[in-house]
């Protein structure tokens, strides 16, 4: 089988390997297994970091190789390389045969797909170096022309372009190039000896030119801007436990690691989860909905098949209150029974698949937000987080606010610093009282971590109230 050069398949297929050979060397070295793959992977990559009005980092790198996997029962064996050839399949091969042949069916293959969710051109090489590197420019001259309290203006642009070949031993393969894109705008603003931080970010796969239109990346600008000067009058936060509602979009994030970690199949089939063993059963508030769909056009979580072929889809995992699915990749639905749903994910050619996230998000309700701070009464209204963590056995998780407001007698007073929101999953959701009509998805900049792998997802809630939240201050 020959490949054209306006294939992108190109830069899988050189001298060393093509396409016959590489479904002819799956099949005869996962041939006693019952599930795997052979995934070739090619991605470009580069950044841009602009700095205290100059460029100070832009980091261009390729990489190409393939992960070889071999399933039996529940036993996996992977190898990989950063070498794409016979010769190296063949060495990783040898690493399958320490898998006990398998004794039951053949998984059968994933679903085919005919759509696509993003384009395939490479988003890298369509617009110049000189070009990027006058828009970090432009960004941060607008910046400090902004206000005279602008001390520090910290640009950032990336972009990756991935190919990627699926080839499983039963002969089935598929193929997906997956563009991806981000600008950064961090703003430091001083007033009265007092330094404060905004940050605002976007991005999606999609090519360059969304980020270079005026008026996104001026949109950028203010949105940093604006969050750093709210900073400069907020007061410390008040602490114990209290009403606390939460803002639509980015603020998600407290779902996706509360709630959507604890839903992945693998700590479910383990039994790890709080949530495991507890399909059908009440897990949140009536009109709570919760779903996992990474089938969004141009969304930075989203995957035309996730990495182990399968088609992604809309996965409804807790409906108006009721658990009803996990996230599951091949082999953890396999072993519980039910079917893939798309989620299998790697970091890279040198990672096995696990089930990841994609977008998480929050179905909106038929409140009116301005009516949902006036029924919380007293609380904070979180309108963006930085960092959290959460312990997947327990559910329990810790959330930093980086923007927040203190909400007094129904309505929104001084900003607040220093507030963390603490809890556990299987209780957050049960404690929601409103559930707004303004649900908006995150603007594309979420990175989810799990066993030491990083993926892009995607988050995204409407404004909700929830009746009692510990709130960590800094308030003597």
């Amino acid at each position: 089988m020959s490949i054209t050069t306006a294939d992108p398949r190109r830069f899988l297929y050189r001298d060393a390997l093509d396409p016959d050979a590489a479904l002819r060397l799956t099949a005869q070295t996962l041939k006693n297994c019952d599930d795997g793959e052979l995934y070739l992977q090619y991605m470009a990559s580069e950044s841009f970091g602009f700095d205290d009005g100059r460029l100070k980092t832009a980091d261009f790198n390729t990489q190409a190789g393939f992960g070889l996997r071999g399933i039996s029962g529940e036993t996996t064996a992977f190898a990989h390389a950063n070498e794409l050839s016979e010769a190296a399949i063949l060495r990783a091969g040898e690493t399958m045969t320490l898998l006990d042949p398998a004794k039951g069916a053949r998984a059968a293959p994933p679903r085919r797909t005919n759509s696509s969710l993003y384009t395939g051109e490479d988003p890298l090489g369509l617009i110049p170096f000189a070009k990027k590197v006058e828009l970090c420019q432009q960004v941060d001259a607008a910046a400090r022309a902004r206000d005279p309290r602008v001390q520090q203006v910290t640009v950032g642009l990336s972009g990756s372009w991935s190919v990627v070949e699926i080839v499983r031993p039963d002969g089935f393969t598929a193929f997906d190039v997956r563009p991806l894109v981000r600008l950064n705008v961090s703003i430091v603003v001083e007033q009265n000896g007092r330094r404060e931080t905004g940050f605002f970010g976007l991005g999606g796969r999609y090519l360059y030119d969304r980020l270079f239109e005026p008026a996104t990346w001026n949109r950028a600008i203010d949105e940093a801007l604006k969050q750093a000067i709210v900073n400069l009058d907020s007061v410390a936060a008040p602490a114990g436990e209290m009403t606390v509602v939460c803002g639509p979009g980015w603020p998600g994030v407290l779902l996706h690691e509360a709630i959507g970690h604890g839903l992945e199949g693998d700590f479910n089939r383990k039994g790890s989860s709080a949530f495991s063993g507890r399909i059908g059963e009440r897990v949140a508030a009536p009109g709570v909905t919760v779903v996992d769909d990474g089938s969004i056009e141009g969304r930075r979580g989203s995957i035309t098949i996730d990495d182990e072929g399968t088609p992604s889809q809309c996965n409804v995992l807790i409906e108006d209150g009721i658990l009803k699915g996990y996230i599951q990749d091949r082999l953890n639905a396999r072993l519980m029974g039910v079917d893939p749903t798309g989620n299998g994910r790697r970091e890279s050619y040198a990672h096995a698949p696990m089930p990841r996230m994609t977008n998480t998000f929050m179905y909106g309700g038929n409140d009116d937000p301005g009516e949902i701070i006036a029924r919380a009464k007293n609380g904070i209204y979180a309108k963006s987080f930085g960092g959290g963590q959460v312990d997947i056995t327990s559910g329990k998780f810790v959330f930093s606010c980086t923007e927040a407001y203190k909400i007094e007698n129904g309505k929104l007073t001084v900003p607040i610093k220093g507030a963390t929101l603490i809890g556990d999953g299987p209780s957050v959701l049960t404690k929601v009282t409103a559930i707004g009509n303004d649900m908006a998805l995150d603007e594309g900049i979420g990175i989810c971590g799990k066993g030491g792998q990083s993926v892009p997802a995607g988050v995204g809630q409407p404004t909700v109230l929830i009746s009692g939240l510990t709130v960590g201050g800094t308030a003597a």
